[in-house]
């Protein structure tokens, strides 16, 4: 009985790609026994429900005899047992078109479209709006076409049409398998290397199992010692002769894998002409060469047959018959062989094909490991330690920003903890489930920065053997943290614009858009405004960046929180050491409060993991000399608007938020309200927040 699913929008939206093909396997396995071709087909439409939702699928065989097409159709509904075959003509249908030009067919929205009257009526009539229409055919034979249609609108995406693609030559196999059942039991033992090879194309995975499978399965067809395959490389200008077999009475001694140039080697010649060439010992010995050919021919071989791979893809290669005997092959020889060539080339496609998909799964299994690691790393918002007014005001900015989903600037000091002022937003966001992807713009190189946010493909420049996911395709649904974004170069900021504005982009050495939903979310210590006037930074970039910007402020603004951030360190580093420590002397309390702290948070870090080192018993000992004797000028290390801000800060406190008057801090600066009021605005300093009351330690 079959059971067809309703339709689903999308087409396979709910598998990914790897599941998609693994299921597809097991389908090609489960059915790996010859059957009838209306069994075959129910069985697949019964089996294929569950990995390509669909509203309507067909099956179109040709029959050369009789000129015409058998099909065999599906809709969404109840059906019992494999339907009766329509027959029809071949003429101006659209299965027809696919069929002879061997081209998919695909209708985006089949009420818009004005070809092939005849099935778009049928289609309409069943409420299908897109249609996927593909070959059906192995290399040898154009067997016919297969059809899936979908009630939504655009219903299969380029990943469904490529995964309808590969369905159609699984098919293919299978269709000619129920075909060549049908033949005389004579017949059949005369393919049954054919049925050989079709069977390793639904088993095999990895070059090496397939190997030994074609070598046993060629032995049993023509006589022979040796088996070697020969393929070449994407710019064939080499070729890779792979020895993978010879019977075991024959001892061969040759590399598991020899590159050598395609130009004067044997293969040239099958490349150039397509058909099988024998090479006699005379034609071996005229063209001895190469150190390949010496190694063969001094071990005994007298005839090398060559026939070639050749798929819907272009020539692959071919396979090499090595005998140690004068041999020649018959016409019937000769067919046969072209005919197992053809399968080993969809079987060798295959395993290429579950190479890369294992290769993907490898590569997606080490970045969600990665992504893994950062979220469950110590930078979480629940450490966010201190209670302060400054860090109060901050945490307020956090929690309008979380909630606005804009894009966010975290402007502050080296140290100050924008990281995690960072993952704060993401954690209160309600993009809290998923991915946070942060990246350090001034740790790449420039040159591969480009590659790491937008990714590249195979062969987009030199060392890049893979293809590669970019951060932001990576961070797609969720937050990315570029930090350090001062540091993004200019060639580069355009593209990065583009793609916060319009949130798509294309990889290196690729011309397909990628559409991506990411928030982002920005962090420098740098002045962008300075950088912009000096254009060192885009102008339009910073806008973009500057919808909410917000201040971390530096460790010396917060001094309430010392204490609390030395207790929480201490704890932190003991619990790691494995020491137990009890108390912390006052005055190193004293000397921790009153240091500047240039390094802010981080540097308040290092000192106190330097302390819990040194010390033996349960009281901290910290190296308070080394805050004693540290040179002023590391206070003076910062820009010079960093010490101007601090000295408006500084005569704002002891004036308690007054501007002007003889208790005002323009008088105490020696300067004009009005100059004094620009510099606090361009400088961020609000002087509501030194009132009395307000006024910050």
């Amino acid at each position: 009985m079959l059971s067809v699913s309703a339709d689903i929008a999308g087409g396979g939206s709910s598998w990914n790609e790897t599941d998609r093909y693994r299921a597809l396997l097991g389908i090609a396995e489960a059915m790996i026994s010859p059957r009838e071709v209306a069994d075959l087909f129910c069985d697949l439409a019964d089996r294929l429900q569950n990995i390509l939702p669909f509203g309507y699928i067909s099956f179109a065989l040709h029959d050369p005899a009789l000129s015409l097409m058998h099909l065999y159709s599906w809709e969404a509904v109840l059906s019992v047992g494999a339907p009766l075959p329509i027959q029809i003509a071949v003429e101006d249908t659209a299965s027809t078109w696919v069929w002879e030009q061997q081209q998919a067919l695909t209708f985006v929205d089949i009420e818009s479209e004005t070809r092939f009257p005849e099935i778009l009526n049928v289609l309409r009539a069943r409420g299908i709006r897109s249609f996927c229409l593909m070959p059906m055919s192995t290399t040898a034979c154009k067997l016919g076409t297969i059809g899936i249609g979908s009630s939504s609108v655009g219903a299969y995406k380029e990943v469904d049409i490529t995964f309808i693609r590969h369905l159609a030559m699984f098919v293919a196999a299978m269709a000619e398998n129920a075909l060549t059942h049908r033949q005389s039991a004579h017949e059949r033992e005369h393919l049954r290397p054919q049925l050989d090879f079709s069977n390793a194309f639904v088993k095999h995975r990895d070059f090496e199992s397939l190997f030994s499978t074609i070598a046993r399965s060629l032995r049993t067809v023509v006589q022979h010692d040796v088996t070697s395959l020969t393929l070449y490389d994407e710019e064939k200008t080499r070729i890779r002769v792979h020895t993978f077999d010879h019977h075991e009475s024959v001892t061969f001694a040759m590399p598991r894998t020899t590159e050598v140039p395609l130009v004067d080697s044997l293969a040239s010649e099958v490349m150039l002409h397509g058909k099988p060439v024998t090479f006699r010992y005379e034609d071996l010995v005229d063209r001895n060469r190469d150190d390949l050919l010496k190694s063969v021919l001094i071990q005994g071989v007298r005839t090398i047959i060559l026939i070639p791979i050749t798929t819907c893809h272009g020539q692959l290669g071919t396979m090499n018959l090595f005998s140690f005997q004068d041999q020649t092959l018959d016409s019937s020889d000769t067919n046969l062989l072209m005919e197992i060539a053809t399968q080993v080339g969809i079987a060798l496609e295959n395993a290429t094909a579950f190479q890369e998909i294992a290769a993907l799964k490898e590569r997606l299994a080490q970045e969600k490991h990665y992504l893994e690691d950062e979220i469950r790393t110590e930078h979480n918002f629940e450490q966010i330690v201190g209670e302060s007014e400054a860090l109060k005001k901050t945490l307020v900015n956090v929690e309008l920003a979380a909630s606005s989903g804009a894009t966010v600037l975290l402007l502050g000091e080296t140290g100050t903890g924008k990281e995690l002022i960072a993952r704060a937003i993401h954690n209160l966001s309600i993009r809290n489930s998923r991915t946070f992807v942060k990246l350090n713009c001034a740790a790449i190189p420039a040159g591969l920065l480009e590659s790491e946010l937008f990714g590249h493909e195979k062969g987009a420049f030199t060392g890049a053997i893979n293809q590669r996911i970019g951060y932001f395709e990576l961070a797609d649904k969720g937050t990315l943290f570029l930090d350090e974004v001062g540091d993004i170069p200019l060639e580069l900021q355009p593209k990065l614009l583009r793609a916060l504005q319009e949130q798509e982009f294309e990889r290196l050495g690729s011309t397909r858009t990628i559409h991506v939903n990411a928030r982002l979310i920005a962090a420098t210590n740098r002045d962008l405004g300075r950088m912009v006037t000096e254009r060192e930074f885009r102008s339009d970039l910073f806008y973009r960046l500057n919808v909410f910007p917000i201040r971390v402020p530096p460790l010396r603004e917060r001094r309430d929180d010392i204490p609390k951030l030395v207790c929480f360190f201490v704890k932190k580093f003991a619990n790691r050491m494995g020491k137990k420590i009890e108390t912390i002397p006052k005055s190193a309390q004293d000397a921790l409060a009153a240091w500047h702290w240039p390094g802010n948070v981080r540097e308040l870090e290092n000192i106190i993991e330097r302390s819990v080192i040194l010390s033996r018993g349960p009281v901290l000992q910290v190296p308070i000399i080394e805050l004693e004797l540290s040179p002023p000028e590391v206070l003076r290390s910062g820009t010079l608007a960093d010490a101007e801000r601090e000295h408006i800060i500084g005569a704002l406190r002891e004036s308690a938020g007054i501007v002007s008057g003889p208790r005002g801090a323009a008088l105490r600066l020696g300067l004009k309200r009005s100059t004094l009021l620009y510099k606090m605005e361009k400088l961020g300093i609000s002087r509501y927040e030194f009132r009395k009351g307000l006024a910050r330690i």
